[in-house]
């Protein structure tokens, strides 16, 4: 799961990027509203599972950088953190499009069950389409059945797992840290060649045959189908 930390308190900042890194997550962290905007605004390969966003920020205040986003058509979930706890200031974060809302001082370990059910509730709702078309490639979720043009295309459970991933984020980057989140459960070392192998035996059943070239590799970073 990649995520944008905004938060301008150096300390509480390296500590979330310390402990978000430490439970496998992809973490970016910027220290100004203006930062967090540009960096949540980009959809392309760098685009983020999940925001966490501090209202107190510099420049503008995590409440606007929420709404701007939402403005601008952006629906990756927020959690916003702040001190403030009364009713109406909750209230105002969720108008604003927050999606969650934790008050400081906070539990690490609920923070980081908070993203990742954030992170979960997203993954549902793109998941919501019974049949994922990419080109002539399309996948059955419901029957986990897939098919190129008119010829059934048989995977194992890993395979086909990793190929729903892919085909769901379409045209854009699918780290080997979210495989292993989404497929693996976290319960594999990133560093294995675990992934690879499964994309490489996914690549001469969906690909070769074919003549086609579908999953592109970004070097280091992970895979992408290109819709």
């Amino acid at each position: 799961m990649r995520v944008l930390v905004a938060e301008d308190e150096v300390r509480l900042a390296v500590l979330l990027e310390q402990s978000l890194t430490e439970a496998g997550f992809d973490v970016d962290v910027v220290g100004d509203g203006r930062a967090a905007f540009a960096a949540a605004v980009d959809v392309g390969d760098a685009a983020y599972d999940v925001l966490l966003l501090d209202w107190m920020l510099p420049g503008l205040e995590g409440l606007t950088v929420c709404r701007r986003l939402r403005e601008a058509g952006v629906r990756t979930p927020v959690l916003m953190l702040t001190a403030r706890s009364s009713v109406p200031d909750r209230i105002a974060g969720l108008e604003a499009g927050a999606d969650d809302y934790l008050g400081k001082p906070f539990d690490l370990d609920e923070l980081i069950a908070r993203l990742r059910a954030l992170h979960r509730r997203a993954r549902s709702d793109e998941l919501e389409g019974a049949v994922v078309q990419v080109g002539d490639l399309s996948l059955d979720r419901e029957g986990r059945r897939v098919h190129r043009g008119g010829t059934e295309i048989t995977l194992s459970a890993r395979e086909f797992d990793i190929l729903e991933l892919l085909m769901s984020r379409a045209g854009r980057l699918v780290t080997r840290f979210t495989i292993l989140d989404e497929v693996w459960d976290g319960d594999t070392d990133v560093r294995s060649n675990v992934i690879d192998v499964h994309v490489a035996a996914l690549r001469a059943k969906i690909d070769r045959p074919f003549g086609t070239d579908t999953i592109r590799t970004l070097r280091g970073s992970g895979y992408r189908i290109d819709p």
